[in-house]
């Protein structure tokens, strides 16, 4: 293998690096807003269900899968708590997404 080639070889790796690095940077969850005198209301999987008619949980388990609404995940590993702002879930159904 020449040096060319090498170097060649080097610039695609870098290029698909730098394209990863930028959608890893789109997934970035957007900080949330909030007013200080009303507390941020955190919902289950289960009761974004349950406030919003016609919702199931697996249609919120998607929408946190494919980062469509912000969440935090309480407890440690992929088994903790998911906890949804009430605030993002209203917003993103009224198509108000950040």
């Amino acid at each position: 293998m020449t040096l060319k080639q090498k170097n060649e070889i080097i610039a695609e790796v870098a290029a698909l690096l730098e394209k990863t690095i930028i959608v890893d940077e789109e997934r970035v969850v957007p900080n949330i807003v909030h007013n200080v005198n009303q507390p941020v209301e955190m919902l289950t999987i289960k009761e974004c269900a349950e406030t919003v008619s016609g919702l199931s949980e697996h249609t919120v388990r998607q929408l946190v899968k494919q980062g469509k609404i912000s969440f935090i995940r309480t407890g440690a590993g992929n088994n903790g708590k998911i906890l949804v702002s009430k605030s993002a879930l209203i917003d993103y159904l009224n198509g108000n997404a950040a």
